[in-house]
Formats: C-alpha cells, structure tokens, sequence
C-alpha cells in the first residue's frame, strides 16, 4: 500500500454505540474489555481525524431498531440477541454513538437494520455519489459487523481496507482469526500506515 487519494476514500466506522462497547450494556459486557485494553475508541477517533483532515470522507455507522422492533430481522442469531437483551432501540441512550467518537458536521452518519451496513440501506448510493473507491472499514466487533462491511464492499468492487489496529472483538483469538479470513477480500493496515497514505495521496492528488 503506497497511497490513497483523499477525495475517493471513505472510513466507515462501525457501530461505536454505547450498547455494543460501554462496560456493563447488553453487549458492551463482552466486548468492552478488549475495547478498551486495545484503545479502540482512540484509534477509531484518530483515523476518523487523518481521513477527515486529508479530505476523505468519514461515515458514522449506526445499527438501531424501533422501539417494538418491527423492523428487525428475525431470521438472524444475532439480531435475535439484541432484542431479546432490549438493546439497541433508536431514540435511546444506549443506541447512540460513544462520545469518544467525534461525529463532526461534515461527517455522515448512517442507522441500518443489519450487520452488514450496505443492506437495505442507502450507503452504496452515498459513495458513489461521492466518488469513493476506497473503503476503510474500522469498529467492533470485528468478526461480526466489521467482517460484513469488509466482505460487502470488496463484493461491490471498492478497494476495501480493514484497519486492523482500530477494530476488535470478544478476545484476541477471534480478532486475530477475523483479520485473516478478511485479508481474502480487503488489504489489511494498521493506522499509521493508513496516515502515511493518505498523505503521500494527497500529495499527487
């Protein structure tokens, strides 16, 4: 990896929101600890400042369900577990994003209904209005949403990045495991090497 253009590449940042990574929520429990040992939220919130500073886009992903969820899928494990934990409603505290993550105006924020955030949802339509090309994916839980949003955009021909040192899981074994299936579909960076490249990006844009 030697540079990214600025004006083509967009952060995707998954699901920072207080039921998913803040000690004690419905899955913050499990996830929290390596969120925190790691510095994720730092790392996230850093990326979000290299990409926005360079010119690129950052989009703040959100997963939340009405209040009865109507609008939850029932076919999938996963989004079983949150309704049956009452998490994850929109309009509530736990739903919202973390304030360690800065959401700036010229960011976009962007709610959706599955783990992966390209589905039924208008983020495909939004890059393409933007000219992106690049996908950076970033967040927790990184065998879960993170994975989907890898395996998505790479499906729908971004060259995709996942920033290996701002996402995490349960524990490391799957983190580590998840990275290693994603390397199939994206090139896998850590936050430095994703400064540098936008930077030397930027110099030739």
């Amino acid at each position: 990896m030697n540079t990214l253009n600025p004006a083509s590449t967009a952060l995707l940042v998954v699901h920072l929101q207080h039921d998913i990574v803040s000690p004690g929520t419905a899955f913050g429990a499990l996830f929290s600890p390596e969120v925190y040992s790691r510095n994720i939220l730092a790392n996230c919130d850093s990326a979000m400042g290299a990409v926005r500073e360079a010119g690129g886009l950052v989009v703040a992903l959100r997963i939340a369900f009405a209040r009865d969820y109507s609008n939850l899928d029932p076919t999938i494990p996963l989004l079983q577990l949150a309704k049956e934990a009452n998490c994850l409603k929109e309009g509530t505290a736990g739903s919202a994003i973390v304030p360690e993550i800065a959401v700036l105006g010229q960011d976009i924020e962007i709610t959706h209904q599955s783990p992966g955030p390209f589905s039924r949802s208008l983020l495909n339509d939004l890059l393409k209005s933007r000219g992106i090309e690049n996908v950076v994916v970033c967040g927790v839980a990184t065998n879960a949403s993170v994975e989907s949003a890898v395996r998505q955009a790479a499906d729908l021909g971004y060259r995709t990045y996942i920033l290996s040192d701002a996402a995490s899981a349960v524990d490391e074994a799957t983190h580590q495991a998840s990275v290693a299936s994603m390397a199939l579909f994206a090139r896998v960076i850590t936050l430095p090497k994703l400064r540098a490249a936008l930077l030397s990006g930027s110099d030739k844009s």
